[in-house]
């Protein structure tokens, strides 16, 4: 069930990518749905072994090299499956950077396991017009008994 939601998010993420951004289309659905699928996939196998391969430029850049290797997988699938189009390289970058902004929000909301987290500090050390509020947000899996539902008991 967890695998099944996962994937109608990717396929919903990446179907409103091809909506926003001008440079990426989608022919239809069950296209979205095979392109979000083997996205994952390369994200899984290839990812690591990208990074790997690239880790001192990564260091240099503290990071940022990151986001142009989720582009080229992004285009990658592009060229993997017929009917997922990618005009370049930079619709490939910003469409990468919006289907992980699309996809962790999408998760954070409607993924049954999980729950967001927003938690607010007080911090007494900054002085000035500003201070108070420090927010921090993370996603927390809830646990559950197999079998039984969980039914807000806390």
């Amino acid at each position: 069930m967890k695998l099944l939601i996962g994937w109608l998010i990717n396929t919903v993420a990446l179907m409103l990518v091809s909506r926003i951004i001008p440079g990426i289309a989608i022919s239809d659905f069950w296209v979205g749905a095979l392109a979000a699928a083997i996205l994952v996939i390369f994200n899984l196998f290839l990812r690591p072994i990208l990074v790997i391969a690239t880790l001192p430029i990564n260091l240099l850049t503290l990071g940022i090299f990151t986001l142009f290797i989720n582009g080229f997988l992004f285009y990658l699938v592009s060229k993997t499956v017929s009917g997922f189009v990618v005009a370049g390289f930079w619709s490939a970058f910003w469409g990468a950077l919006l289907f992980s902004v699309i996809n962790y929000l999408l998760n954070a909301f409607f993924n049954p396991w999980k729950k967001l987290k927003v938690n607010f500090y007080s911090s007494r050390f900054q002085r000035g017009p500003r201070s108070g509020q420090v927010i921090d947000a993370e996603i927390v899996e809830e646990k559950r008994e197999p079998g039984k539902l969980n039914r807000g008991n806390k």
